[in-house]
């Protein structure tokens, strides 16, 4: 397993890859809507009039949608490796992976785009699972920094390489809509692996790839 993994806490990553936590009981669908119908009317509006009638049941569909990331398994994303690639051992990178997430402080959304290269060493994976791990991550509960260090964990523990890279870009909510109320700045988070750490000119042409030169 690459070092990276020893690094982030096994709970983080265990978290959904066999559904909820056995210590927190799910609530039932009827329980969640009730909770919804409570927060309306907490907000200062009449869960009962027309408009908002339908709005507890919607609300429960979204977050089975929203947060299915925790009933995924990266595991299962990367498990299939193609080896007939004629020797190809040199970067792999897909950029701009965009994804939509919700941070777990204020449960407000966040927003941008992922980029993730590796070094193969016994072949390569399909390209669009790579876009698969990043929203299994997304469809969670995060902070910007966590999704970064999970999804570089993840291939490390389940994709054999020489090394991978991870950068996130994204724009905040909880800082946009509320708070400090600064729309448009952006974070930026970045973990890397392997070859990556080994070498700055490789970093340096990860920057460089991953900006379109």
């Amino acid at each position: 397993m690459d070092e990276l993994a020893h690094d982030i806490d096994a709970r983080s990553l265990k978290i959904g890859l066999d559904g909820p936590s056995p210590l927190v009981r799910r609530p039932t669908r009827a329980e969640a809507e009730a909770a919804v119908s409570v927060l309306l009317a907490w907000a200062g509006d009449d869960p009962a009039r027309e408009g908002l009638l339908d709005t507890p049941a919607r609300v429960a569909r979204a977050f089975a949608e929203l947060f299915a990331g925790y009933r995924e398994n990266p595991a299962d994303v990367l498990e299939t490796v193609f080896e007939d690639v004629e020797g190809y051992d040199e970067m792999v990178l897909v950029r701009d992976i965009r994804f939509v997430s919700h941070c777990e402080h204020h449960m407000a959304p966040f927003f941008g785009k992922a980029h993730i290269a590796y070094f193969p060493e016994r072949g390569v994976v399909g390209l669009s699972k790579l876009a698969r791990l990043v929203e299994i991550y997304a469809r969670r509960l995060q902070t910007q920094e966590t999704m970064t260090s999970q999804i570089l964990a993840a291939l490390g523990c389940y994709l054999t390489s020489r090394g991978a890279a991870v950068l996130v870009e994204a724009e905040h909510m909880c800082m946009s809509m509320r708070g400090v109320r600064k729309p448009g700045a952006v974070t930026t988070t970045l973990r890397f692996s392997g070859r990556f750490c080994d070498d700055p000119a490789q970093q340096a042409r990860f920057f460089t790839l991953t900006r379109g030169s």
